[in-house]
């Protein structure tokens, strides 16, 4: 949808035009395991080649990931995730536990472990009081809440 047909001012859906399409979301999570070259990229994910060159562009636009230059002869770059890329891992892992929650709650595909040798749950905090943000517990304000 457009980003002028929402009616509604909304963090979520301007987030989801940046980086919410399927290819967008797989590039980031190889960049996030420290995969950074188009061609592995491209074997990792499964996405076409052009498909992927647009999403890779949109998001070094979007200030997501950067390119840096690896070779001269041929010219070729890596892609790196900038700091507001790192912080869309939250957001993967978020999305991973749900998987595996409801997707593979038997054995999970990937699991991230922590320095400390446990895995890593990911958690909603409120930052005053470092309580658990429960579905009940909070709700949402600002100009884009209306009802």
């Amino acid at each position: 949808m457009p980003k002028d047909a929402d009616p509604r001012e909304c963090s979520i859906a301007d987030t989801l035009d940046l980086v919410g399409e399927r290819w967008s979301l797989l590039a980031i999570r190889e960049l996030s395991y420290g995969v950074g070259r188009f061609d592995q990229i491209v074997r990792n994910t499964g996405a076409s080649r052009d498909i992927l060159t647009a999403r890779l562009r949109k998001l070094e636009a979007g200030g997501v990931i950067r390119r840096e230059r690896y070779s001269d002869h041929p010219v070729r770059y890596e892609y790196r995730l900038t700091p507001a890329g790192m912080e869309l891992c939250d957001v993967l892992l978020v999305l991973m536990v749900w998987g595996d929650r409801h997707l593979h709650p038997d054995d999970p595909p990937v699991r991230w472990q922590h320095s400390c040798g446990e895995m890593v749950s990911p958690q909603v905090v409120c930052r005053h009081c470092g309580n658990e943000a429960r579905r009940g517990a909070h709700s949402p304000t600002g100009r884009g809440a209306r009802p």
